[in-house]
């Protein structure tokens, strides 16, 4: 019996119960998976009480970077980019990974986007890091629009051979400089700059956001002619990431994404 949960706040939007239990019903495997409001601050304690229930655990906001703090083993890209999505047990004892940057990579592979000339990435938190990281070897440049400069220092780390800049939160911004566009932010966070959309051409927006949907930057850049691909990629492909860890074997991931891609836009609507 496989035993998982998704810890976070809020909550009660995630789709990772629906795609972690058809996962385990495709493949036969015996196991349970649910949500669990988690808020900010209560990471350990919940650990404390609750670990010996558990076999993984999948973390969201606010808890990637919270995490870290609490001594688990990690590998060195998540030590690297300071933010983790996944708990799992190896002899009874947890290890921390993120599957955030490998789930974007394969979605933007699933899209036939391989590599890129300059990439801008919204915001500036957990995701963002994993996002900076997964994308530095088949990027020439990465840009980060952040609201603050606290966080300059630790997207730098996560950078080898990029070219890196990281911009203050503004609304002037040309998007068609870039061939690729990442917001990581909140819902509503990105709504504001829906209003520099005017037209696009082949630059790709990835919106991490999957509910609600289409946030008003997702919709703005698709009526105006651009690519727009929904945060429920990523969802998809960091988790099956995931489970490859937690099963600890490898999975047919064609198939599996061609099985989950439609019941997961059928449960976001």
């Amino acid at each position: 019996m496989i035993r998982g949960a998704v810890l976070g706040s809020p909550i009660s939007h995630s789709l990772s119960p629906v795609l972690h239990n058809e996962v385990f019903a495709f493949l036969g495997i015996e196991g349970s998976y649910r949500a669990i409001e988690v808020q900010s601050g209560n990471l350990a304690a919940f650990i404390a009480e609750q670990s010996e229930n558990f076999d993984y655990l999948s973390l969201t906001m606010p808890l990637k970077e919270e995490v870290l703090a609490l001594g688990f083993t990690a590998d060195a890209r998540t030590n690297e980019i300071q933010s983790g999505n996944t708990l799992y047990k190896r002899d009874s004892v947890f290890q921390l990974t993120s599957t955030d940057g490998s789930g974007l990579v394969s979605a933007l592979s699933h899209a036939g986007a391989t590599s890129f000339n300059k990439v801008l990435i919204l915001g500036a938190g957990g995701t963002a890091r994993a996002v900076t990281g997964a994308l530095d070897s088949i990027s020439r440049e990465i840009h980060v629009l952040g609201r603050s400069s606290i966080r300059e220092a630790a997207l730098h780390r996560a950078i080898h051979s990029a070219h890196f800049e990281y911009h203050r939160w503004s609304t002037d911004v040309n998007f068609n400089e870039y061939d690729l566009v990442i917001n990581t932010t909140p819902a509503g966070a990105a709504d504001q700059l829906a209003d520099i959309v005017t037209s696009v051409t082949s630059t790709i927006l990835f919106d991490v956001i999957y509910k609600p949907w289409p946030t008003e930057l997702a919709k703005r850049w698709s009526d105006s002619g651009g690519t727009v691909i929904n945060g429920l990629e990523l969802l998809l492909y960091q988790g099956i990431d995931q489970l490859e860890i937690v099963l600890n074997q490898k999975l047919e991931r064609t198939a599996l994404a061609q099985h989950l891609r439609p019941i997961l836009i059928n449960y976001s609507k």
